[in-house]
């Protein structure tokens, strides 16, 4: 059988929630809730995609933080290439800024390539990017961590100092889980992750997200 082209090829990619069936999925680019306002391209169901070796490497994380309360969060994993473009091109050309209020409130738009928010190419269309949170089984609450998701402004920087100590304990808690696991962080957002070891560190992939495109 034909392979397909490279950047279509999902044959190393997976269902996260097959390896961690305790994750809870919020895919906000198949939502109209996120920082365009619109389902972004490319986002055809709302599934977490990825590797196979990131979903493992979650796999161990979610067995840690489980056993101490918590679940995991995801927003987003897998992003093809053309919801990338999709977000490069509002940047750029879209003077649409109805969702400034929820997600960049103290930043004009166009400051969101140079601050590090939105890059022309993205890790997460690598397979082994996740963006996540925990949620507190006790209380079924997603965790304060201080700022919400894709919130883009300083606040949100892992590090930050203008948070409570509480707020700043959770993030640390996630990032040290998330370390021992194989991730790294980065540095203008605590939810973001990448996996060290990524198994396509030089590849970009454009296939749909979609249960389908993993299991053709």
């Amino acid at each position: 059988m034909r392979r397909p082209e490279p950047e279509l090829d999902a044959s190393d990619f997976v269902v996260l929630a097959d390896y961690v069936p305790s994750i809870i999925q919020e895919i906000r680019y198949h939502s109209t809730y996120n920082f365009i306002g619109d389902r972004i391209d490319g986002y055809e169901e709302p599934v977490a995609l990825c590797t196979r070796e990131c979903a493992r490497a979650l796999k161990g994380v979610a067995a840690e933080l489980f056993v101490q309360g918590y679940r995991l969060k995801v927003f987003d994993a897998y992003r093809p290439t053309t919801a990338v473009k999709h977000f490069v091109l509002w940047g750029i050309e879209d003077t649409d800024q109805r969702m400034k209020p929820y997600f960049y409130p103290n930043i004009d738009k166009t400051a969101t390539f140079e601050l590090g928010y939105i890059a022309a190419r993205s890790s997460h269309s690598r397979g082994s990017t996740v963006d996540l949170t925990l949620f507190d089984m006790e209380t079924g609450r997603e965790v304060d961590m201080g700022s919400p998701f894709d919130l883009f402004d300083e606040v949100s920087h892992p590090d930050y100092a203008g948070i409570t100590e509480e707020q700043h304990r959770m993030r640390k808690l996630l990032q040290r889980v998330m370390m021992r696991g194989g991730f790294e962080p980065y540095s203008c957002e605590w939810w973001h992750f990448t996996l060290a070891d990524e198994p396509y560190p030089d590849r970009y992939f454009s296939f749909p997200v979609s249960v389908a495109s993993v299991r053709a």
